[in-house]
């Protein structure tokens, strides 16, 4: 059990850097009652069993993390936020310093309606060479699985607000795809309509980039 217990380790990576101008707001401010998003996501990920959680913080990194708590995470801040997701992407694998880590479950922080069974459904083999993406009425969407040895490659071509996109696309034939359907809701929070249909909110006092 314990030899088994130190192979095919998982690591996450929470992408909470962008500026949420269609939302009023940084999507890592959002709050679903008191609790951030942020802190959900940490959890779910925790529960999961992500041995390692990287949140990349952008946006109004200062306040987030006056607001959130941070403590079980890597935070890195990435600078170049309003670039687009690739270069958080990229922030994100530079910072996972344990060379153990077999794979890493990428998800942004506006899934309110992530699980962790979904994100360990996605992550039940966590092996070095596996792409695995979450679909959704038959859509690629989040959580998705990068094993470390297709990290270089990744934060290669990680581009602008298409991410991994670029990556995914050359290496299709070797992506595992996993439905989450059943266990989660694959909605991402961009429009102020879903902002209230899940009862999420950024505290006028936190607004800011």
């Amino acid at each position: 059990m314990l030899e088994g217990a130190q192979l095919n380790r998982i690591a996450g990576m929470i992408i909470a850097a962008g500026g949420g101008r269609r939302i009023g707001g940084p999507e890592a401010l959002l709050h679903q009652g008191d609790k951030p998003l942020v802190n959900q996501m940490i959890d779910t990920m925790t529960e999961a069993g992500c041995e390692q959680i990287v949140v990349v913080l952008g946006a109004a990194a200062d306040q987030v993390q006056k607001t959130a708590d941070l403590g079980k995470a890597i935070v890195v801040i990435n600078k170049a936020w309003g670039t687009g997701v690739g270069s958080s992407i990229r922030a994100g694998l530079a910072a996972m310093d344990d060379e153990g880590i077999e794979a890493v479950v990428v998800v942004p922080v506006d899934m309110p309606g992530l699980s962790a069974t979904a994100v360990s459904r996605v992550a039940a083999l966590p092996y070095p060479d596996v792409l695995v993406c979450a679909t959704y009425d038959g859509l690629r969407g989040y959580p998705m699985l990068f094993g470390r040895r297709h990290w270089p490659g990744i934060a290669t071509l990680a581009s602008a607000d298409v991410g991994a996109r670029p990556y995914l696309l050359a290496h299709k034939d070797q992506i595992v795809d996993i439905a989450c359907d059943s266990v989660a809701d694959g909605s991402r929070i961009d429009t102020p309509e879903l902002m209230e249909l899940y009862g999420l909110t950024v505290p006028p006092q936190r607004v800011g980039v």
